[in-house]
């Protein structure tokens, strides 16, 4: 939706204390580790826009909690595996050999919206290391949550989708789908059932730039909007509004759980 339409489909603008109430009515308290998903156009239109809303959020969870966010980096991947553009074969050696080294201060996020790349360049916010699906975190356990990230299982108990589950963390979702759920990939690892790829990225090994090939778990993301509509009438889910956005906020170790369980019983990963 245009900016434009935005404005002229609300009464009034919404704001920081607008945003931290509306979080308050859904359930995120003071102290909370939070692993948000958002959509900015969908919040309507926000005075501040992506940075409000970084604030609203980091205000809402306060001093003793902490806000996550992913920061995945989907152009540090095997361009032989690109669809969106694709580049040519005989292109592949050239991005093989002189991609630049994932750099957790530099490369950007790719596909996470505005609110999740602002928040990643936020004073205190650090990333994990991982070039292709990292997170970022800003609060008291962030740099628990970021620390050792493997290259695989990217999305493992020891990755900082496992860390949060431990943490007892929540997931907010601001307008956004479980399509995007990135905690299901957690269920699917835990499965230990899905068929493994041979992945590759440009990273540092030392200070020397190298192209790693490794493999890891096929994670597949395609019925997690049915798991999500399971979940909604199973779990235990607080909906609500957040600004303009239908929103959700629920249990991340719970929402795993659930989700592993779904798996077991309607996916075959033979």
């Amino acid at each position: 939706m245009r900016e434009q339409q935005l404005i002229n489909s609300q009464k009034r603008p919404i704001t920081i204390n607008n945003i931290v109430q509306d979080l308050r009515r859904l359930g995120v308290r003071e102290g909370d580790s939070v692993l948000v998903h958002a959509s900015l156009s969908r919040l309507g239109w926000v005075c501040g826009g992506p940075q409000a809303m970084v604030q609203a959020l980091m205000q809402a969870v306060g001093d003793e909690g902490t806000l996550i966010m992913p920061a995945q980096s989907g152009d540090w991947s095997d361009p032989a595996e690109w669809g969106n553009p694709p580049v040519p074969e005989e292109w592949y050696e050239t991005i093989y050999r002189e991609l630049p080294a994932f750099d957790p201060a530099l490369s950007p996020t790719r596909g996470m919206g505005r609110i999740a790349e602002l928040f990643r360049t936020f004073p205190a916010t650090v990333r994990s290391a991982h070039p292709q699906v990292s997170f970022c975190a800003n609060g008291k356990y962030a740099e628990l949550i970021t620390s050792e990230h493997m290259l695989s299982p990217q999305f493992g108990m020891a990755s900082p989708l496992g860390k949060l589950y431990g943490l007892g963390a929540k997931v907010l979702m601001l307008g956004t789908g479980y399509e995007s759920c990135t905690s299901f990939h957690l269920a699917e690892a835990m499965s230990e059932r899905l068929p493994t790829k041979q992945l590759g990225t440009a990273i540092y090994e030392g200070d020397e730039r190298v192209w790693k090939w490794f493999t890891d778990f096929a994670y597949d993301s395609e019925d997690f909007a049915r798991i999500g509509q399971c979940y909604d009438h199973e779990g235990s889910v607080q909906k609500g509004a957040v600004g303009s956005a239908e929103s959700r906020l629920f249990d991340l170790k719970e929402a795993v759980d659930f989700a592993k369980q779904w798996l077991m019983i309607h996916r075959s990963m033979e």
